[in-house]
């Protein structure tokens, strides 16, 4: 009889897939499409003649040592928005971080929305995500990344973990935009401050590139009001940065600020309240 093998190491989730669109008579079309393991892409049915993409994580959250990546490329005058089927959640790590990598890139003429919901940090998670975006010098983009740190409602507290962010966004090439975000250790204490979250749970970043940049920056900041937020404009990029007390405040001002940047668009249907 042979000896039970102690060493197993625990099952991981991985995952890969890549979606591509091509312009066909005027509408949106699948060009490329490939999915493997726990990473799953479903696309509605669409009347308009743009695309919505649903991302799904079949394992239902990851842990450290766990893998996801999507990859998304918008061809020439295509429309697409990237959503996912619910908040991705990270939990507890028994060793190392979970890995998300998004690459996406956006032909001459295309629109390309990334709106993923939230993601969930739970108590001593460890994630570490990339966001790498190549775009031509007449593509439209939007991304946001929200984050919530627990949940409120349900009397969760974060009080260690690590959360690792990096974005890198070219236009024509040149780099446009670049950001770290990073924060590990106790961070019930690190993010209480004033000068991180004054103890609020959920934030996000919203950033728009295209031509509309200038004429929007008016109209964001009296969306936004006098709620914790700020907007910055340069180089044909708007920068929006949202705090919130939790997730439900959260999303009701990410919601019609989604709105006014896809000029007048409701943001995509798994985002309802």
């Amino acid at each position: 009889m042979l000896a039970p093998n102690l060493d197993v190491l625990p099952q991981r989730t991985k995952g890969i897939a890549r979606l591509a669109t091509k312009n066909v008579d005027g509408r949106t079309r699948l060009d490329v499409f490939y999915q493997e393991s726990a990473a799953k892409i479903r696309i509605p049915e669409s009347y308009d003649g743009r695309m919505e993409a649903v991302l799904i994580n079949t394992s239902g959250g990851l842990t450290g040592g766990d893998r996801i990546a999507w990859e998304v490329a918008a061809g020439e005058n295509t429309s697409v928005t990237v959503t996912t089927q619910a908040c991705e959640r990270i939990y507890k790590s028994s060793g190392g971080e979970a890995h998300i990598a998004s690459r996406l890139s956006a032909a001459s003429g295309a629109r390309l929305h990334w709106l993923p919901q939230e993601t969930i940090l739970f108590n001593q998670s460890a994630l570490s995500r990339t966001l790498d975006v190549d775009l031509a010098e007449d593509a439209e983009l939007i991304a946001l990344e929200a984050v919530l740190i627990g949940r409120k409602a349900m009397g969760e507290m974060v009080r260690s973990g690590s959360f690792r962010d990096r974005w890198r966004i070219r236009r024509a090439g040149k780099l446009i935009h670049a950001e770290d975000v990073h924060f590990a250790g106790d961070i019930q204490n690190l993010l209480g401050g004033r000068a991180s979250l004054s103890g609020h749970q959920a934030f996000a970043t919203l950033l728009y590139v295209g031509d509309h940049a200038e004429a929007l920056l008016p109209k964001l900041r009296a969306l936004l009001g006098d709620h914790l937020a700020g907007v910055s404009h340069w180089s044909g990029k708007l920068i929006v940065r949202l705090v919130a007390s939790e997730g439900f405040e959260l999303r009701k001002i990410l919601i019609p600020a989604i709105s006014l940047l896809r000029n007048g668009e409701p943001a995509p249907k798994v985002w309802n309240l």
